[in-house]
């Protein structure tokens, strides 16, 4: 796992500090549009015909194609393995396997809320524990401006889902491994290409046999269609695409920014759940979704890193 690369080993290249926040801004709003998909795209994947194991098997195959040809491009991934295994728990494992399970009980404005939504919070709690990153007034007023959006969004869209406390819970579990991994990343330095190719390469060499041999699956009953749009999707955006400009937000503009910016993907994940998954908004949540607007530019605006 810890073959050197010259590709790898190059250290990251220092910007200027104006250049580098915008770069960090764009990444992070690139990690908003494919987070938003991939709630939508895994709530969906749950009525077609496939496990939760299926779903995670598309992830790792697509994945496994894209990390093959990232490696032939700029060689095996730098990374103690110590560290690559922490990685892999919280990112590979941990995020993607319990959101795939909560989505079997609980509807999309759930895992917005409670997996994106409460990362911020659960971002700042640990990297304040770990890294000592302490929050200006303005980060704490944005922090509670994105609170109250939640709340209110949570408010229209819990009630009417009897049982899906069950989902609740592996997303409130989902978000707290992503945290994990957003504090080990900043803590560690990890450069994006060397986090993004030994995500998309060394999980599915675990996983693929082990789903083959031992998991449930019902893959021969979805059609090509749905197959190769969730391998796509969850195997390159979502993995790779994700992956690599998520990791590099984090190191231009931190966990708090950058998770502060995330913290918009239940909004417009609530709002595209109503035409596209027939999970429709009333009132209170079109506040909350504009609350959690306002609390994402406070957050992008006011602070420091």
């Amino acid at each position: 796992m810890s073959t050197e690369s010259p590709a790898a080993a190059l250290p990251i290249p220092t910007l200027r500090p104006g250049r580098e926040r915008l770069i960090g801004l764009a990444c992070a709003l690139g990690v908003l549009a494919v987070w938003t998909g991939f709630l939508l795209s895994s709530r969906f994947g749950t009525r077609q015909a496939f496990t939760p194991w299926d779903m995670a098997a598309l992830r790792y195959t697509g994945s496994l194609v894209v990390g093959l040809a990232m490696v032939a491009a700029f060689g095996w991934p730098r990374l103690p393995p110590l560290r690559c295994l922490a990685l892999m728990a919280t990112a590979a494992f941990g995020y993607p396997l319990l959101a795939y399970w909560g989505f079997r009980y609980a509807p999309t404005a759930h895992a917005a809320v409670l997996m994106t939504g409460m990362l911020p919070f659960a971002a700042a709690l640990l990297g304040a524990i770990f890294l000592g990153e302490y929050f200006s007034r303005g980060r704490l007023l944005s922090l509670a401006v994105v609170g109250g959006g939640i709340l209110l969004l949570a408010g229209d869209t819990f009630g009417g889902h009897p049982g899906a406390w069950r989902g609740d819970l592996l997303f409130l579990s989902a978000c707290l491994s992503w945290a994990s991994f957003t504090v080990l990343i900043r803590r560690w330095q990890v450069p994006a290409l060397t986090a993004t190719t030994m995500l998309a390469l060394y999980p599915p060499l675990l996983y693929l046999p082990l789903w083959w041999w031992a998991l449930p699956s019902a893959m021969g009953s979805a059609s090509a269609g749905a197959i190769v749009y969730q391998l796509v999707y969850q195997g390159f955006f979502a993995v790779v695409v994700a992956g690599f400009l998520y990791t590099r937000a984090v190191n231009a503009l931190g966990s708090a920014r950058t998770t502060t910016i995330t913290a918009l993907t239940p909004a417009l994940a609530a709002l595209a759940a109503g035409p596209l998954l027939g999970e429709w908004l009333g009132w209170p949540g079109l506040l909350g979704v504009a609350l959690v607007s306002a609390g994402m530019v406070l957050g992008v605006l006011g602070g420091r890193r």
